[in-house]
């Protein structure tokens, strides 16, 4: 008789997408290693009856669309330390019931959350005996909030060392905390090239190629970074990825007809490893998924307009570890694209910084440690 296949929940949250993106390699990376798995890729959003998350991912939108530096105050205040008051606590009680939906449903053997709000709610109800399964979270940023910390989560994922020493500095016992990079799909580990995808698009295969990306919502001021660097009189092309965000893609493809460069413009797609691999440089708002497939597929970054709170810290991150260049204005952004195209010294400058930061395998450590994890609580 077979045995039973163990159960293996990984909890993501659809603000925006690199959480979820986190989840799938997770999932794939189980799935190549272990046949006898049940793998299941909850929203905590979407996938539970919780009215509050679901305010809380529409507020969110709309504090980052309407006022971004209010979304900066409060992703401070909430990482302060203040005395008799625990931020993360207050949350994961109020979002417990969108968890202990998930465990009734989905009756876990092993809970792998890459997002601090169903990571929380998990641990409280582990703190309250209602959940026995291991918990484990992985850090999808270059930097940790305070959210994520919870004494009841068996083992944390982050990005580098020096993310660990954060982590740990915030009361994690350096024993639980593994730098094994942020997840990245085995796509963007491919050896196979992405130059035929320029010719499924009529671009030149001669022509360098800057891929504008604004995260799987679409944001990262698309609009104005494509205008700016459309006035550059060297010879490129553009792809350009509005992600869901349709009425980004309609505008974009209606202004880009009076553009002097080459310009194709997708919404959503599964080709972002060709496209990365095609491209001779990234030109996008420092989303840490997005940044962690880049430096795995070695195309050289540009940071551009990051989210206020943890986009931000990203990119001090990485500009101070020298593998990203950072333009904070328009005529830094031309800059930008002129030195990484026409500077090859430059190029390989980052590329060797980032050697240290490029976790391929990143995926594969998460989830060899993670089943390690669940067979010794079992």
């Amino acid at each position: 008789m077979a045995a039973a296949k163990k159960r293996v929940l990984i909890v993501s949250a659809s603000i925006g997408s690199g959480h979820h993106q986190a989840a799938r390699a997770i999932a794939a990376e189980l799935a190549r290693r272990q046949d006898n798995l049940q793998i299941t890729i909850a929203d905590f959003m979407e996938d539970t009856d919780s009215y509050l998350a679901a305010f809380m991912k529409e507020a969110y939108l709309k504090m980052l669309e309407l006022s971004p530096n209010m979304y900066d105050l409060v992703y401070r205040v909430s990482q302060a330390p203040l005395p008799g008051f625990k931020a993360q606590g207050l949350l994961a009680r109020v979002l417990q019931g969108g968890m202990a939906q998930l465990v009734r449903r989905h009756r876990p053997d092993l809970i792998i959350a890459t997002h601090p709000f169903p990571c929380g709610a998990a641990a409280y109800l582990r703190d309250s005996r209602r959940l026995r399964a291991p918990l484990v979270g992985v850090i999808t940023d270059f930097a940790v909030h305070r959210l994520w910390v919870y004494e009841h989560v068996d083992a944390y994922f982050v990005a580098a060392p020096e993310i660990k020493r954060e982590l740990s500095a915030l009361g994690v016992p350096a024993r639980r905390i593994y730098a094994s990079g942020i997840p990245v799909h085995p796509q963007f580990t491919a050896n196979a090239g992405g130059r035929g995808i320029l010719g499924e698009l009529s671009l030149a295969a001669d022509q360098p190629l800057v891929l504008l990306m604004g995260g799987g919502l679409g944001m990262g001021g698309i609009r104005q970074a494509l205008a700016s660097m459309d006035e550059l009189k060297l010879p490129l092309q553009f792809v350009v990825l509005a992600g869901k965000n349709k009425e980004l893609q309609e505008k974009l493809q209606e202004e880009t007809k009076s553009l002097r460069h080459a310009v194709r413009v997708l919404g959503y797609t599964d080709r972002i490893p060709e496209l990365m691999r095609a491209a001779a440089m990234l030109v996008t708002k420092p989303g840490a998924l997005t940044v962690c497939e880049a430096l795995v597929s070695e195309t050289p970054l540009l940071l551009y307009e990051p989210i206020p709170g943890q986009e931000w810290e990203n990119a001090v991150f990485l500009t101070q570890r020298g593998v990203a260049l950072w333009a904070k204005n328009r005529q830094e952004l031309k800059d930008g694209v002129t030195t990484l195209l026409t500077r090859p010294e430059q190029v390989e400058k980052l590329r060797k910084e980032a050697e240290a930061l490029r976790r391929p395998a990143a995926a594969a450590a998460v989830a060899t440690a993670a089943l390690a994890l669940q067979r010794r609580k079992r």
